[in-house]
């Protein structure tokens, strides 16, 4: 039997007296395959949490104490273990690196199995790969099974065996074998029977934040219902607005989008359960509904490419594009971080993200082609500002987006199209409603006016109480002369 199991095709382990399931980003009992496949092989099953120093020391090293996705966890885990201990359990939540704690506990309760799901983030290979060592030397394994995406690694493949690297075509491939897979079965629910007896001295009470090192933000003053309950509470809002997505998605004053992609990223729902809502819709005819499971599948695409092309997390799939030379002015990256680059549109994106700790998707588009074809700043600048701020981070989906921004990844945008800031401002915030919501200091401004403070006249500028090069900066850059020195900058690579 191989110490950890690809995925949750393959044979189990025979059944065992305890299971342990070890939940990482799949926080929830509803639907969670490590659980589900830990209740078919276990006469009794503990859970259990890591607050992980191996990635939690990182962000505290970089001063972000006050990180929104550290408190949405300790939230969703502070659920998990209120629902255990109505069914007479508890959450085994530790505080360390759980390449070390993951064995002890399994050893300390006499667990046959750790059940977990996989994760194909390099980081997280070698620390499940060091897990795995570490139970199969104490007689233990470990079952690594699918949970967070719908199709991984090579199950959705062309004709030659090949990953797909154009989106078009994997999802189609994608949407014919989902069409054809048998109906997937009913998940159980967790019974109390279920759960093993805990002793006494393995109890310890769920660490607060200050304990583990971070500090309360404000997530909890946000429209963010938090825990499996607060994704139901999300989804049942959004599916009345499902069937029009296709066009609400894109205007960001809005409510469009689902807002679910913090609980998809850390697993307080369950993609299954999204992506069967999707495709029924879809097939009664709901266009929203066929835009939304595109997105779904747009995760599972990024997740293939991650686990196939590792070289993406340092450098472009087209290594190619590693030889742009970028311009990378320092003092103009920080402008674009505490949004001073003098196009609202921009600036109202920086600041919901540093506000709220999302973005829109469409802003995170333009705000990334800012940044790498107006700016001329290497995309990793801004894949690693994205990657410390963003409630919803993931590493496969973050990294995708910024290459498709930069030109330098797989289906990415052609390098010659450069969103112009100011045309997409006019066309998809036309009134200004959402440059007004974080840019209260151009909130007089007419809607013409808005777009492009700098060409207002001075009486418009005045009537709104708008100084530019004072209370709103200029522009940091002509969008104009910007696109053209983009033009050669990548052609250069392009004829080499």
């Amino acid at each position: 039997m191989p110490a950890v199991s690809p995925d949750s095709t393959v044979s189990l382990p025979p059944r065992c007296p305890l299971g342990l399931v070890w939940l990482r980003r799949d926080l929830r009992l509803h639907d969670n395959t490590a659980l589900q496949t830990a209740l078919q092989v276990c006469d009794r099953v503990a859970l259990a949490f890591v607050f992980d120093r191996d990635i939690l020391d990182p962000l505290l090293a970089r001063g972000l104490r006050a990180d929104r996705r550290v408190e949405f966890i300790h939230a969703a885990v502070h659920d998990i273990d209120e629902r255990l201990r109505t069914l007479g359990a508890a959450l085994l939540v530790r505080h360390g690196r759980a390449a070390d704690i993951v064995p002890a506990l399994a050893a300390q309760l006499g667990a046959h199995a750790v059940f977990c799901a996989f994760d194909d983030e390099p980081q997280a290979q070698r620390r499940d790969a060091a897990v795995a060592q570490a139970l199969q030397r104490d007689g233990r394994v470990l079952h690594a099974v699918k949970d967070h995406m719908i199709f991984a690694r090579d199950e959705v493949v062309n004709a030659q065996g090949r990953p797909y690297v154009v989106f078009t075509p994997y999802r189609a491939a994608w949407q014919a074998r989902y069409a054809a897979q048998p109906p997937l079965p009913q998940p159980q629910t967790l019974q109390r029977q279920q759960l093993a007896p805990l002793p006494a001295a393995l109890l310890q009470p769920l660490p607060s934040l200050e304990q583990l090192g971070f500090a309360v933000t404000n997530l909890r003053h946000l429209p963010l219902p938090l825990g499996e309950r607060g994704a139901q509470a999300m989804l049942a809002d959004f599916l009345p607005r499902l069937d029009a997505y296709d066009v609400a998605r894109d205007f960001p004053a809005r409510k469009g989008p689902s807002y679910l992609s913090v609980h998809l990223r850390f697993g307080t729902i369950s993609v299954r359960e999204l992506a069967a809502l999707a495709w029924q819709r879809m097939q009664a005819g709901s266009r929203g509904a066929a835009v939304w499971l595109s997105e779904l599948i747009w995760r599972d695409f990024y997740f293939q490419i991650l686990y196939h092309a590792p070289h993406v997390v340092h450098g472009a799939f087209k290594p190619a594009y590693d030889r742009i030379e970028w311009r990378n002015d320092p003092a103009q990256f920080a402008a674009w971080c505490e949004a001073r680059t003098g196009y609202p549109l921009v600036d109202a994106a920086m600041r919901q993200l540093n506000t709220t700790g999302y973005m829109h998707n469409r802003l995170r588009m333009v705000v990334a082609s800012f940044l790498t074809k107006d700016l001329g700043i290497d995309w990793r600048w801004g894949e690693g500002y994205f990657a410390d701020h963003l409630n919803d981070f993931d590493l496969a989906a973050n990294n995708g987006g910024w290459q498709w921004a930069a030109s330098s990844g797989c289906d990415a945008q052609p390098y010659f199209r450069i969103f112009n800031p100011v045309a997409q401002s006019e066309k998809f915030d036309a009134n200004g409603d959402f440059i007004r919501r974080y840019l209260p200091e151009l909130a007089r401004l007419p809607a013409k006016a808005i777009h492009a403070p700098w060409q207002a006249d001075a009486a418009t500028l005045r009537a709104a109480g708008v100084a530019l090069g004072g209370n709103y900066p200029l522009p940091l850059v002509r969008h104009d002369l910007a696109r053209a020195e983009t033009l050669q900058r990548y052609a250069v690579v392009k004829t080499a």
